[in-house]
């Protein structure tokens, strides 16, 4: 079989397994995402397994990257990169997906035990790493706005009502000057 053929029968039999998990996710035909853990919790991350051209032929890319692993530390990130890649070197020429998903779901314990319990940790991390960047920061936000004088505020406030929006009507034509400026000239022209 070509690789298109075990990707597409690949595709199936995980749309099959794994109808109605909501855990899984199928963003397009060639990636595909598995959440472990009670969501939106410190202790729960997304792995990300997308496919190559050449796959199953060819090791897939598995990704730790996404923002909903925001809160999980480097180290644990490449832990679980590093394990997914090793077993995937052994199902070369093979369907690895469903397998690889699997080998998370049954070591999810094991990866989360390295994972701190508050997040405040991380984020004490990420202040020290923003705190280094602030001066540069700092020199892009300067940049001034226009400032408008009470009076500017007071016509733009005026030309629209309570909404925000312009009043009903604000660009219409006003038909009885239109007819005058258009109509006939003489007013004791036959009308015909």
């Amino acid at each position: 079989m070509s690789e298109a053929e075990l990707q597409e029968e690949e595709r199936e039999v995980l749309s099959s397994i794994y109808d109605g998990d909501d855990s899984f996710k199928h963003i397009n035909p060639s990636t595909y995402q598995y959440k472990y853990g009670e969501a939106d919790t410190n202790k729960s991350f997304l792995l990300e397994i997308k496919w190559t051209e050449k796959y199953p032929n060819e090791l897939p890319i598995i990704n730790m990257d996404t923002f909903y692993n925001k809160h999980i530390v480097p180290s644990l990130k490449d832990k679980i990169v590093n394990v997914v890649t090793v077993e995937a070197e052994q199902y070369l020429g093979m369907s690895m997906t469903y397998s690889l998903f699997e080998l998370v779901k049954e070591k999810f314990e094991e990866f989360i035990e390295q994972q701190p319990n508050e997040i405040n940790e991380n984020l004490e991390v990420d202040k020290l790493n923003i705190s280094d960047q602030e001066p540069q920061q700092e020199a892009i936000k300067k940049e001034k706005k226009e400032q408008l004088t009470k009076a500017q505020k007071r016509r733009q406030w005026n030309k629209v009502d309570s909404k925000g929006e312009k009043p009903r009507g604000w660009n219409w034509v006003d038909i009885v000057k239109h007819l005058s400026q258009t109509g006939p000239k003489d007013e004791d022209s036959p009308v015909s």
